[in-house]
């Protein structure tokens, strides 16, 4: 049985780990190769790489904000809210196996971006993507593992209250 949970906790921590890994790699490629504002289109100009330093949140949110508030808001609360998380994550032995993996893309995707305003003071984003009727901002490898995250702990909830419902 304590073998069951060690791998269960190693798989866990290689998740988050991967989702970190992926990140920081795409983010360094991109800070080495690619010139700020500069759009090298992917898939033809549906997918484009872009450089921009972001020193808000999403979307460039609380970029304004004076530095201690940015810096409270931006920094500190999100490192006790992963630090948090991530002890729920490993600590919590009875979650769902689908909650489990959104956890642990959320909390990659979240340390991602949180080393990178430690350490740069600021979030590399480089991808753009048009759809024509719809266009995103500029994002990066963690704001997809944030999103996938959110989108199977999303599945896990409305999932779980349609098989209650049936009962």
């Amino acid at each position: 049985m304590k073998r069951k949970k060690t791998i269960k906790l190693l798989v866990l921590l290689f998740l988050v780990g991967l989702n970190v890994g992926c990140d920081q790699v795409s983010k360094t490629i991109v800070r080495q190769k690619v010139d700020y504002h500069e759009n090298i289109s992917l898939i033809k100009n549906i997918l484009t790489l872009t450089k921009v330093e972001n020193t808000g949140a999403f979307l460039s949110m609380g970029d304004n904000l004076p530095v201690a508030v940015r810096f409270t808001l931006l920094s500190l609360m999100p490192i006790f809210v992963l630090g948090f998380g991530l002890y729920y994550l490993l600590t919590q032995t009875d979650l769902p196996e689908l909650m489990q993996l959104g956890m642990s893309f959320l909390l990659g995707g979240g340390i991602g971006n949180i080393y990178d305003r430690v350490m740069f003071g600021s979030v590399t984003d480089f991808l753009h993507m048009d759809l024509g009727l719809f266009s995103t901002g500029v994002f990066n490898f963690a704001d997809v593992s944030i999103m996938v995250g959110i989108g199977i702990l999303l599945f896990q909830s409305l999932r779980g209250k349609i098989i209650k419902t049936q009962r």
